[in-house]
């Protein structure tokens, strides 16, 4: 049923127009970034990418939209709900599962919000550090409709330095947003 239900995610990420670039990451546990995020369609494309390729992938997603049946399908799409005010307690939450765990994919979107936002979100930081993971540029180009996990990219000890060279590295990817008045590079 499984192999059923890859072959059907990327059938269907085909027939959208859609092509997936990368492989899975190698790695059991890792944080895969997720930009431009200016639309809901992004969590969309970026489930059946993943599911494409084998993967079972988690997603922080605001509570808000955890209403029933709505929010039961996104559970079951590997949803995480994110209290947004108070993601202290989120990310010491994630870093606890991702460290009981034996395999634990996380897509974060730095951006935070569909919004168009200069200040990226370093939570993805914390919780690399403190868990030891990688973390990729994952992304969704929206002009040439690709999808990839994107390269992996070595974190230092300083949080800010590296989210704004990480943001530096995708707008050289001249990636397509769904929304590009949403997406702020710099």
């Amino acid at each position: 049923m499984l192999m059923k239900w890859r072959k059907f995610c990327g059938w269907l990420l085909r027939v959208l127009g859609w092509t997936a670039v990368e492989p899975l990451p190698e790695e059991k546990k890792c944080i895969i970034l997720g930009a431009p995020h200016t639309s809901v369609w992004d969590f969309f494309i970026s489930y059946l990418y993943f599911k494409s390729i084998g993967g079972d992938g988690l997603c922080m997603i605001k509570k808000e939209m955890f209403f029933p049946p709505l929010g039961w399908i996104l559970k079951a799409m590997g949803g995480v709900p994110v209290d947004r005010a108070n993601s202290g307690a989120l990310v010491r939450s994630l870093i606890h599962q991702m460290n009981d765990s034996e395999t634990f994919h996380l897509a974060i979107a730095p951006e935070g919000t569909r919004k168009p936002v200069r200040r990226w979100k370093s939570g993805y930081h914390l919780i690399a550090r403190e868990t030891g993971v990688p973390v990729y540029l994952g992304y969704f180009d929206w002009k040439r409709k690709r999808v990839g996990r994107g390269q992996k990219f070595p974190l230092t000890d300083d949080a800010a330095a590296d989210t704004r060279r990480i943001q530096e590295i995708y707008e050289s990817m001249d990636l397509g947003a769904k929304y590009p008045e949403k997406y702020l590079t710099h």
